[in-house]
């Protein structure tokens, strides 16, 4: 079949990397004619376009195709994926957040192409003001009208966007996002070499954090958190894995809080190296206040690792408070303390929580798995 795939920017971050696995799996396992539809890489978060011209997958990159709300530069953006779509005629398009899931389903329906719609992250979410809280809730149920099918990334954003009256439950197939499982199982690099690059001693505890330093991201909260962490445990490390434009805003809370010392920022890295580094650490903490289903949470399983998590959308699918790790109230700051102490304490627990994590992740965070349950969905759509 040949299937277009809309996304707004191909940036590294989870719905971009979910994304261009699919589209991989699709030309190359498959055989599908794939064509990838995107606006220009912009942001400090890196690009992951030079890996995506490497896969052999028709690219059409549009400049009008821009994450920040613009009318007029929208307005043109939808005129020309109409005439682009209409050049490459695709069985399917499948579209990805929130902007363009908004113009390309519009496109689609004007053409009469069949439109799956994946919910990577609820565009309508917490930090988001009233109005535009509201604007995204009555876009996504004007869009439910062009959408044959929504695949959604965990059950929590189903729930979601059935409660708000988005579409009707039956609409709706969980798929969880897909990655490379073999290099969080077996690193390629080993754990005590990335300790040296990383300056961890022997004596040190590591706790990584993976993310944008991005509002809703919720490294604030952790940077709280940590001063009661390393009063009670001064051998703690903190390794914040991404960068993004609050950076010097971190860094300056860190020191006014005599953290200095106990933070490792490792700036922006390519995804290949997100493995070796959650390896190189002993816990995961994913404090983000705004997700879908963090990858951070089956990765850090998978590198056999305990994860602590705030408890948000699809969290509680993956984190199994006691057995995996520990999910907390949002935003707490004691709670969150008390778990990342309760873990520094207890190799013992470490290690059971992460291998118990690691059996259950195995088989159902494979790309390929994933993108085999896609296609289902794309064949109930066209049959």
């Amino acid at each position: 079949m040949h299937v277009a795939h809309v996304i707004t920017r191909m940036i590294i971050g989870g719905a971009q990397q979910n994304t261009l696995f699919t589209c991989e799996d699709q030309h190359r396992d498959h055989g599908d004619e794939v064509t990838l539809i995107t606006g220009p890489a912009l942001g400090p978060e890196g690009s992951l376009m030079d890996r995506a011209r490497q896969c052999g997958f028709r690219i059409v990159e549009m400049d009008s195709m821009r994450r920040s709300i613009h009318p007029w530069r929208d307005w043109q953006a939808y005129r020309q994926l109409i005439r682009v779509l209409r050049e490459l005629k695709p069985d399917i398009v499948h579209t990805h957040s929130s902007k363009a899931g908004i113009i390309g389903r519009a496109a689609a329906a004007k053409l009469g192409i069949p439109v799956v719609h994946t919910i990577h992250g609820a565009s309508f979410h917490r930090g988001q003001s009233a109005l535009a809280f509201r604007l995204y809730q009555m876009l996504e149920c004007y869009a439910a009208r062009w959408t044959d099918a929504f695949i959604s990334v965990c059950d929590s954003l189903t729930a979601q966007y059935v409660a708000a009256g988005v579409a009707s439950e039956d609409q709706f197939t969980t798929v969880y996002s897909g990655m490379e499982v073999e290099p969080f199982l077996n690193p390629p690099r080993p754990r005590e070499e990335v300790r040296v690059e990383l300056d961890l001693a022997d004596e040190h505890v590591a706790i990584a954090k993976v993310g944008r330093l991005f509002h809703l991201k919720g490294h604030e909260y952790l940077i709280q958190a940590a001063r009661q962490v390393v009063d009670q445990h001064p051998n703690v490390r903190f390794v914040l894995i991404g960068d993004g434009i609050l950076r010097q805003q971190f860094e300056q809370q860190i020191a006014d809080l005599g953290l200095t010392d106990h933070f490792i920022l490792t700036g922006l890295v390519p995804p290949d190296r997100i493995p070796e580094l959650i390896n190189a650490c002993d816990i995961v903490a994913h404090t983000s206040v705004w997700e879908g289903l963090a990858r951070v949470l089956p990765q850090g399983l998978l590198a056999g690792k305990p994860v602590v998590s705030y408890d948000i959308d699809g969290a509680p699918e993956v984190v199994t408070p006691g057995e995996t790790g520990f999910l907390l109230p949002v935003e707490s700051i004691t709670e969150l303390s008390d778990a990342l102490n309760q873990l520094v304490d207890s190799p013992a627990l470490r290690q059971s929580m992460g291998q118990s994590g690691r059996a259950r992740c195995r088989e159902t965070f494979c790309h390929r798995f994933m993108t085999e349950r896609i296609r289902e969905v794309y064949k109930r759509v066209l049959d």
